[in-house]
């Protein structure tokens, strides 16, 4: 037992010149590990993405360490300066607002930085919104990908809906409660309403809600609900019992029958199987009026 103790022990030991990755709750401090306070504890210094949501937390659990922020508006500049000091031989603990760093946010920057200059960085697991969502959501865990925030600029929007028509893995969205409506009207149109989907919210905590339905059904609860709270969604991917991806010979007619039995309206199979199989719109619709 000593032995593993002091194996342990000497695992755990904060090294000069190494930037850590530290997970923080999403919502339970309970969660934190006993590895990430001795880190926070041990580290020359602390970069977050929010100083003042972090002190609360570190304050917490009595540490007590200099901070400097690190978030997506001064990422470039203030990356280099940490990259600086740590190449000068200080140890950097990185942490997010909650959950995994480098996971959606300019934490991926700090990193990447660090593999260009050669600075060695580490991982202090915990707490993953996204992953935690996903175990949850009784839906396929054994494939999955996360998408994270869907873009905001319309061409950008519609062009990753038009990529998730196609995606067979479940996948995994944020959202903020004030887009969620809309988020899951565009959903809904691009995916049809059968789609199952999990809403979970307040992750963790003591209101922890999982609401799991169809995108129609979501789509119908919060037309009379208010969103509240951070959300991630969990979205059932394609339809698993008819690779249409892998089937060559499939002609449109049968792409839109597809489609329509995944929940889609005629008009939005018929989009989707024009840009599936590269062809002018028209000649789908064409096809679906012959006698």
């Amino acid at each position: 037992m000593s032995e593993y103790k002091n194996s342990a022990e000497e695992k755990n030991k904060v090294e000069g010149g190494k930037l850590y990755l530290v997970a923080t709750p999403i919502g339970n401090l309970s969660d934190i590990s006993e590895r990430a306070l001795k880190v926070l504890s041990e580290v020359d210094f602390i970069a977050a993405e929010d100083t003042r949501n972090s002190l609360r937390l570190l304050t917490h659990f009595g540490i007590s360490k200099p901070m400097v922020s690190y978030h997506e508006h001064n990422r470039k500049e203030r990356g280099m300066e940490i990259a600086d000091r740590l190449i000068s031989g200080e140890s950097c603990a990185l942490i997010t607002d909650a959950g995994t760093p480098a996971i959606s946010d300019p934490g991926e920057d700090m990193v990447a930085l660090c593999a260009q200059r050669g600075i060695p960085v580490t991982s202090v697991p915990g707490a993953c919104a996204a992953v935690t969502a996903l175990t949850l959501s009784g839906l396929c865990t054994s494939r999955f990908v996360f998408e994270g925030f869907l873009p905001v600029q319309k061409k950008e929007r519609r062009e990753r809906l038009d990529e998730l028509v196609y995606e067979r893995r479940t996948f995994i969205l944020h959202e903020a409660p004030h887009k969620l409506k809309a988020t899951l009207a565009d959903l809904e149109k691009a995916l049809g309403g059968k789609r199952k989907i999990s809403l979970c919210r307040e992750l963790t905590k003591l209101n922890e809600d999982i609401f799991r339905t169809t995108l129609s059904g979501a789509v119908e609860y919060y037309d009379t609900h208010e969103p509240r709270g951070e959300y991630v969604l969990v979205i059932e991917g394609g339809n698993r019992e008819r690779s249409y991806d892998g089937e060559k010979n499939m002609s449109a007619e049968e792409y839109i029958a597809y489609f329509i039995g995944e929940g889609m309206s005629k008009n939005d199979a018929i989009k989707a199987t024009a840009k599936k199989l590269g062809i002018p719109r028209n000649d789908v619709y064409r096809l679906t009026i012959k006698e």
